[in-house]
């Protein structure tokens, strides 16, 4: 079975860190772009930010860009989002992604290309 868990989300407050990972499972994600996607109560799901295969091109949203870095580890099957300076707008469930779909990170994020695989995610919540 072919599946992505994220962890890391909680409770932090506004200004403070949270590092979220993503474990693959049933499969290489070699061979997969990775993205992390949001989805806030009442809104649509964003794109935050993507990464290439081997990790030489990313993506970030304007949202989260100077604020957040993805990462891989593709010999660990895991990938990251290390999130700081986060503001209570940041609050949401948080879903990794991956995909075989020929196109570029910018694609991936922006809703351009299928996904194969989404994680159930995590949430995070950043309030005083």
């Amino acid at each position: 079975q072919l599946q992505l868990v994220e962890s890391g989300g909680g409770l932090v407050q506004p200004g403070g860190s949270l590092r979220l990972s993503c474990a693959a499972s049933g499969f290489s994600i070699d061979d997969y772009l990775i993205g992390w996607f949001r989805q806030a109560p009442g809104k649509e799901r964003e794109g935050l930010s993507c990464i290439s295969k081997r990790g030489y091109n990313l993506y970030y949203a304007d949202s989260v860009q100077g604020r957040f870095i993805i990462s891989r580890d593709n010999a660990k099957n895991m990938a990251y989002l290390q999130m700081n300076n986060l503001k209570p707008e940041d609050t949401a469930d948080y879903y990794c992604a991956a995909t075989t779909s020929f196109g570029t990170v910018h694609s991936m994020c922006v809703g351009a290309l299928d996904i194969d695989i989404f994680g159930k995610g995590t949430l995070v919540t950043v309030s005083s």
